[in-house]
């Protein structure tokens, strides 16, 4: 005999708009998290040309293009992205809203451990370690997979919702970004589900059992796919005669062309502290910490136009999309010039184990400390800060 309380733990769970919002906010953040991680291992790297340069910045735009679906859903159906206060602070136990909560992951250099975690990062559920199965939202894909359902069980009132307006704007219909506007014919339900839809192919692949989109992204690689060419220095090919892809499997599945490793900038792994305590001992600290918090505000400056993308007057929107990029090409170009170069003193570096007791194996797994060991960037939301 089962009693009520069991019975009501054991049926579904029907989710409302409100939490989708919620939930939408959170996918915003959680895209957005994935942005310094990725972007500080790109900026490592000495030349833009090559294979992984390529292969990283290809991932971070994808990011950058999911976010902005998550953050057009939600005003799509009566929310207001915040982005402006977003702040993952780094390094971190899992990712926003609980997701991951086993990857310890901060902002670091490219390297084999980092890559690593990449792919953890964008593992699809079939080849995630049984190990993680119990955890609540073990993949990305497994919170965009409730939202999706939480959609199709609330159409009618998102249905109403799109209808009616919402109070912030959508965002590069005319750029590429998926946006949700009442259309006559089309179902804006069918838009929300193909906005997740997008965000699951590019991230984890078309279906179960394959790391390869859809036809209508070109049977790209995924997200996990390309990081995984990375980590085994061979492309993606599938296997003569076809065998299935399994964690087992994998490797006989990256036997394509060869990927070189890159030249990579020693920077070392940001304690939780950004340096602070590293800067204080460096004579030259004062230099380098202008330096860096100049790069924080070219980055929080990123983050208030993005906001007022969504939430500013749609008169000014493209000029100040324009103002966003122009301070995400400002990240290499500033960063590769100054405190990427400027090596942190051997004496301090020796003295890391008394400094971060409780960092120390973290900053040991994320930088090379038997070479000259340089400042990487901390990507401090100044606006977050204040807020």
């Amino acid at each position: 005999m089962t009693t009520a309380q069991q019975e009501t733990a054991q049926a579904p769970v029907r989710r409302s708009v409100g939490w989708i919002r919620e939930a939408l906010q959170t996918a915003i953040a959680l895209e957005h998290s994935t942005l310094p991680i990725y972007t500080s291992a790109m900026l490592s790297l000495e030349v833009q040309n090559y294979t992984s340069y390529n292969t990283i910045r290809s991932v971070l735009m994808e990011e950058m293009v999911h976010m902005a679906i998550a953050a057009n859903m939600l005003a799509s159906i009566g929310g207001r992205p915040r982005i402006k206060d977003l702040d993952p602070r780094f390094p971190s136990h899992g990712l926003p809203g609980g997701v991951e909560p086993d990857l310890h992951i901060g902002l670091a250099s490219l390297s084999k451990p980092q890559l690593r975690n990449f792919m953890r990062l964008e593992s699809p559920l079939f080849l995630l370690p049984e190990e993680y199965s119990h955890e609540s939202f073990p993949t990305i894909g497994k919170l965009y997979t409730q939202i999706k359902d939480a959609i199709t069980d609330n159409a009618e009132e998102l249905r109403a919702a799109v209808k009616g307006g919402g109070i912030a704007n959508q965002v590069g219909d005319n750029i590429g970004f998926k946006t949700i506007v009442p259309t006559p014919g089309v179902d804006p339900v069918d838009q929300l589900l193909e906005g997740i839809t997008e965000i699951l192919e590019q991230g984890e692949g078309a279906t179960g059992g394959t790391i390869q989109a859809g036809a209508a992204f070109q049977h790209e690689e995924s997200h996990y796919g390309k990081f995984a060419e990375l980590w085994y220095g061979r492309e993606y090919r599938t296997p003569e005669p076809a065998l299935e892809l399994s964690p087992e499997t994998e490797a006989v599945h990256f036997q394509g062309s060869r990927i070189d490793w890159p030249d990579v900038v020693n920077t070392l792994a940001v304690p939780s502290d950004g340096y602070a305590k590293i800067l204080a001992a460096d004579p030259d600290g004062a230099e380098a910490e202008k330096e860096l918090l100049q790069f924080d505000e070219t980055y929080t400056g990123m983050m208030v136009h993005l906001d007022e993308l969504w939430n500013g007057p749609t008169a000014t929107q493209w000029p100040t999309f324009g103002e966003a990029v122009h301070h995400m090409v400002k990240f290499r170009v500033f960063s590769c010039f100054t405190f990427m170069r400027r090596q942190i003193p051997q004496s301090v570096i020796d003295d890391l184990p008394r400094l971060y007791p409780a960092e120390f194996g973290f900053l040991n797994t994320y930088t090379d400390l038997n070479r000259p060991v340089f400042y990487g960037p901390r990507f401090r939301n100044l606006a977050a800060a204040q807020a």
